[in-house]
């Protein structure tokens, strides 16, 4: 099965994909292209489906660059292949031939692009990084290495739609204390869960950072299993692990 790779236009003509879980090497709960490192899935198939994803971005392996995730605001400057990989959740570089990677399962994978400048950026933002201004942080990275602000195109990619996203009042109310407006990224639910909107959420940080432009694929990893892995359905469906979608951008 050949990989399934999700562009967007607003990024073009930078390099740069959205990829499913079609066309990997991982098999059991964790079939087709599972690129997590920290999955219990066989190290070495692991590092078949990296090496596909670096094939498919025309870089050599070593060059297809990620961190250590941790839910932050880091955002960390790569300027070439790395040893150990740093904590952070966001990555920007202007270095040619560097691919940028975030691996998620229902968080928020984001590419940007000053493709002007020539500088890009990625990052992993779930609704903890996201709260905690990763989004911000990876503009302010990309502006720092020469970008221009409103040149910056933003594109969130496969994440957990709100339909899918049921959380309790203890959730509701660290947004309420962060800002009342944040009430428009709720809905109603059962009794007294209610449903968040991430990527409703995502873009509107994205948008205050004064990014040029800022969009959604509309790709649920909840609702749709053949092609996206999802940390929440894992657990619905008591699997002990699930995979990681990856995501990634080069010049």
């Amino acid at each position: 099965m050949t990989l399934e790779i999700l562009t967007a236009d607003a990024l073009a003509p930078v390099r740069h994909g959205f990829f499913t879980r079609a066309g990997g090497a991982s098999s059991g709960i964790f079939a087709g292209l599972n690129c997590g490192t920290g999955s219990t899935d066989q190290t070495e198939i692991v590092e078949i489906n990296r090496n596909r994803v670096a094939e498919a971005m025309d870089v050599a392996s070593d060059h297809l660059v990620g961190v250590h995730q941790i839910h932050s605001a880091e955002a960390v400057h790569v300027i070439g292949p790395q040893g150990d990989k740093p904590k952070a959740d966001g990555l920007v570089t202007a270095t040619p031939g560097i691919a940028l990677s975030v691996l998620t399962a229902d968080c928020q994978p984001v590419l940007m692009a000053d493709a002007t400048a020539g500088v890009i950026g990625a990052a992993h933002a779930g609704w903890k990084g996201a709260q905690a201004g990763v989004l911000e942080a990876t503009v302010d990275a990309m502006v720092h290495l020469g970008a221009s602000r409103n040149n910056i195109h933003a594109v969130i990619g496969p994440t957990i739609s709100q339909r899918a996203y049921e959380v309790g009042p203890e959730f509701f109310d660290v947004f309420l204390d962060e800002d009342p407006h944040n009430t428009r990224f709720f809905a109603g639910g059962d009794g007294d869960r209610m449903h968040f909107d991430l990527p409703g959420y995502g873009l509107s940080r994205l948008r205050a950072a004064g990014v040029g432009s800022a969009e959604w694929t509309r790709h649920c990893t909840y609702y749709d299993p053949d092609r996206f892995y999802s940390y929440r359905r894992s657990v619905h469906d008591k699997d002990p692990d699930y995979g990681r979608l990856i995501a990634t951008i080069r010049l």
